[in-house]
């Protein structure tokens, strides 16, 4: 797919996954946002830049860690993603975090301007994620650090089945390496190659568990990466995707609910103070 085309795509299927996002994802994603925030904590004062930030699940929790003297900027491809974070920033009366809407692979953000870059759960939609984490590299500072999460391999994602059952009746193209830099020491080599140091990569399994087969599948479906294709299909169609779906994730019901198995793969690396 053309890059101008998949960067449209996820923008505005995210603007329609945006309404139900943290119901269906907020729980699930929890681990490796807690990871991340772990393995390189915003300390008070730090300037903090959060892309591909969603709702603002991270960049909320680093802008109390910050305190009023630090600075955070969340940024994301989807405009209803970021009112939606705005729209908690002010309920939090947090006045130190804003969020704008960019394109990661071209941030409109000054040289060596922050101390810490996340990227939690984003790089596996950009047509280049080399170039989004040479931004990253680029508006840090000397000895600031990036910390970034994507998912795991795809054989150790148990919902994955959804693509191709998706593809099936649409071609979606929603992300054709979705799982690539899931692979073993590929999101630590994209640090390197971007000129990163020091990257440390981790992997966390994890279950995602839902209430019922309607949280399973609109999970999968209408708050996630295909939420485009989903909002096309007719009443038949959705019947269809949906039935092929339990199908495929029936061996992890677990009671009324599912316990579907995933992965995480996390990395933090450091600017090179000479760089």
């Amino acid at each position: 797919m053309d890059a101008r085309v998949q960067r449209r795509v996820q923008r505005y299927g995210w603007d329609l996954a945006a309404p139900l996002y943290e119901t269906l994802w907020r729980g699930q994603l929890s681990p490796a946002h807690a990871g991340l925030l772990q393995m390189a904590p915003p300390l008070a004062g730090q300037a903090v830049l959060d892309v591909a930030c969603g709702t603002g699940l991270v960049t909320l929790a680093a802008a109390l860690a910050v305190g009023s003297q630090g600075r955070v900027v969340g940024t994301d491809i989807s405009a209803l993603m970021i009112d939606a974070a705005r729209r908690q920033a002010g309920e939090a009366g947090l006045d130190h975090v804003r969020f704008e809407r960019m394109d990661a692979e071209s941030l409109a953000l000054p040289d060596a301007g922050f101390d810490l870059a996340y990227c939690a759960l984003g790089l596996m939609y950009m047509p280049d994620p080399l170039a989004a984490m040479r931004e990253l590299h680029r508006v840090l500072r000397a000895g600031g650090r990036v910390a970034a999460a994507v998912w795991g391999e795809r054989a150790r994602c148990a919902w994955s089945g959804v693509f191709p059952i998706v593809d099936a009746e649409v071609s979606s193209d929603v992300c054709p390496l979705f799982f690539q830099l899931g692979n073993e020491g590929a999101l630590a080599q994209l640090c390197t190659e971007a000129g990163f140091v020091d990257a440390c990569e981790v992997r966390i399994k994890v279950d995602l568990d839902y209430a019922d087969a309607e949280a399973a599948c609109d999970a999968a479906l209408v708050g996630g990466p295909v939420a485009m294709a989903w909002s096309r299909f007719d009443d038949e169609t959705r019947r269809r995707v949906r039935r092929h779906y339990l199908d495929d994730i029936a061996q992890y019901r677990d009671g009324e609910g599912y316990r579907i198995p995933g992965e995480f793969v996390l990395v933090v690396a450091s600017k090179d103070d000479a760089r």
